[in-house]
């Protein structure tokens, strides 16, 4: 074991659930900020960097022991907080490139990439987090700690990643000043007996995320 992993496993409990809990709070903080519109420049790179340090904060719940919580069964937390107004306002900042293609888990064999959306992705992975920080906040450390290392594996973790990915991609093309025309009529076919998948991306579309991202489209 790494002394990484020791250090994870291994260090104050109370400390351990404040560290957590910091990172997902800043998270939370920084994607409502965004949301908000107020800087539209610099939300993907920002973003870039929320969601790199919220998956720091996944690996250190990932390498950590099973966490178990105080009661048999999870206290009710109450309903959840409506996403729906976050996720129209990121879908129109994010707009034209919140949608992307995904493998869904690289080690299921002949799986075709399918669409999905940065602005549905951070809604569900915020939705995640907050259910863990009420458990938190009213006190149940452990049940919020494994509710945040439990979905961690079960969604957030692979939601979050999915989106880190497509963030790192639209920002490598602006540093290394790719042309876009190099995204037009984007064709991916994964042959699985009969299964085959295009993506057709059209000019139209290229020209948007072009102008938006102050890249050039042939």
């Amino acid at each position: 074991m790494s002394d990484a992993t020791l250090h994870a496993t291994e260090q104050n409990p109370d400390d351990f659930a404040v560290q957590i809990a910091d990172q997902v709070e800043s998270f939370l903080v920084a994607v409502m900020e965004v949301a908000k519109g107020d800087e539209p420049d610099s939300a993907v790179p920002f973003l870039l960097l929320e969601v790199s340090q919220l998956l720091l904060a996944g690996g250190r719940l990932g390498a950590h022991e099973d966490i178990v919580p105080d009661e048999r069964y999870e206290p009710d937390p109450g309903p959840e907080a409506d996403v729906d107004e976050l996720r129209e306002n990121l879908a129109r900042l994010l707009e034209p490139i919140d949608v992307y293609s995904e493998v869904f888990d690289p080690y299921e064999p002949r799986k075709a990439p399918v669409p999905a959306r940065i602005s549905d992705d951070l809604t569900d992975v915020i939705t995640d987090l907050r259910h863990g920080m009420v458990h938190y906040r009213a006190g149940r450390t452990s049940e919020a700690l494994w509710w945040w290392q439990f979905s961690y594996f079960s969604n957030w973790g692979a939601t979050a990643s999915a989106t880190l990915r497509a963030l790192h991609s639209v920002l490598a093309h602006v540093r290394l000043n790719q042309p876009l025309a190099e995204l037009d009529g984007l064709d991916t076919d994964l042959s699985a007996g009969d299964d085959t998948l295009e993506f057709e991306a059209g000019r139209v579309m290229a020209e948007e995320i072009g102008g938006r991202l102050g890249l050039r489209a042939k």
